[in-house]
């Protein structure tokens, strides 16, 4: 029997059976008006979900990596100089394939645990007096290590500057989850993928791009083919593609937006913080930590749990696989082994959180951590009676 359980890894995440069932659909000639019935909505309601009535959207048969190189590969051109902190394992990939693209990345090295540097990337901006840095590229949300960064921050250090880079923000793991807003902020190219806050198998790479970055586009010379801004906007304006679309996730993304715009942005940013506050809450119970170094860096789509001395986090997730069949993340890069993360964003509910919780205390007692069973649950509990929907309810 497949398993029944839930997952609990920063993505893929758990779908709703809607979303699962609208990208199940027979095949439909995508030349014909029943496939703009489809991707109209999607368009319109990924726009929304982004905070943009200025920019484009732009959905590829891809992933978030495919995401990135398509905001690089549009907007940028060979020996471009970008300026980037390296504070993760995504923010480093980001960074490797601006390289390979043989543009002149300006690294600021940031310790693993913080978020992008504010003040240093201000720093470094304010330095660059002949205006040689044509993009910032930030990671909203460090998956590897659970630390979110501040954009609107970013935002404010280019202004203050008067400084006239394009702002590029990975949201891969945060857009659809945790507080994002593209105009507001400023953001010049956004980069989601479907299989996070959307819950959706994954297979598309979701880009906003501002009216700044399409202005940017026509001076580019990067080579791009499959992923050329232009091409997609010349036959979006048909209400057509410009090759084959992935037509299922296509109606899958329409639904999920409007799932999503349904529910209200603000509430499903309250609701990812609610369940990842009861799991930080759970962590403390444990006697243990996360890796994000404060409170002000704790992301609300996954927590990067720092494991006791002399054990080993990547143990706890195989075991929790093997034995329970049950999915954690793995830690990656600099904290391999050091942590294990739990996912808690896309479809997923307090008393589900629980589950996952249970499941973690189990595998940390099977492994002889000092762990007391029971005692995150109890904190994660408290937390959900008291600022759950239940006690919204109740409430009321």
């Amino acid at each position: 029997m497949p398993s029944q359980n839930p997952v609990f890894i920063p993505g893929p995440t758990n779908m709703p059976d809607v979303v699962r069932k609208a990208c199940d659909m027979a095949t439909l000639d995508h030349r014909s008006a029943a496939f703009g019935r489809i991707f109209t909505p999607a368009l319109a309601g990924v726009k929304e979900v982004l905070g943009t009535t200025l920019g484009e959207v732009f959905l590829f048969p891809s992933t978030g990596t495919g995401g990135w190189e398509a905001g690089i590969s549009n907007t940028l051109s060979s020996g471009d100089t970008v300026l980037a902190a390296r504070f993760g394992m995504f923010s480093h990939r980001w960074i490797d394939m601006c390289q390979r693209h043989r543009l002149n990345v300006q690294v600021i090295e940031t310790p693993w645990g913080q978020g992008a540097p504010v003040d240093r990337i201000e720093a470094a901006l304010r330095a660059d007096r002949d205006h040689m840095i044509k993009a910032v590229l930030v990671t909203h949300n460090e998956t590897a290590t659970g630390v979110k960064s501040d954009i609107a921050g970013v935002r404010r250090a280019l202004d203050a500057v008067r400084h006239p880079a394009l702002l590029f923000v990975d949201g891969v793991s945060s857009i659809g989850s945790m507080e994002f807003r593209m105009d507001a902020w400023g953001v010049d190219i956004a980069v989601a993928g479907s299989q996070k806050g959307f819950m959706l198998p994954a297979g598309l790479a979701i880009l906003g791009a501002s009216p700044k970055a399409l202005a940017a586009m026509e001076a580019a010379t990067l080579p791009r083919t499959f992923f050329d801004f232009r091409d997609m906007r010349k036959a979006y304006a048909t209400g057509g593609y410009p090759y084959t679309p992935a037509v299922g996730l296509l109606n899958g993304l329409a639904l999920s937006s409007r799932m999503l715009l349904d529910e209200g942005m603000e509430t499903v940013w309250a609701r990812h913080y609610r369940i990842a506050e009861g799991v930080r809450r759970a962590v403390a119970a444990w006697g243990l930590k996360p890796c994000a170094a404060s409170p002000d860096l704790y992301s609300d789509t996954v927590t990067a749990v720092v494991v006791p001395e002399g054990c080993n986090g990547t143990d706890l997730v195989k075991l929790a696989a093997e034995k329970y069949d049950v999915a954690f993340g793995v830690g990656l890069g600099e904290v391999a082994g050091k942590v294990f993360r739990i996912g808690h964003l896309g479809s997923l509910t307090d008393v589900l959180m629980l589950a996952g919780l249970a499941t973690a205390e189990m595998c940390m007692a099977d492994l002889g951590w000092p762990v007391k069973l029971g005692s995150g649950v109890a904190a994660a509990q408290d937390y959900y009676r008291t600022h759950g929907l239940g006690a919204v309810k109740a409430a009321a």
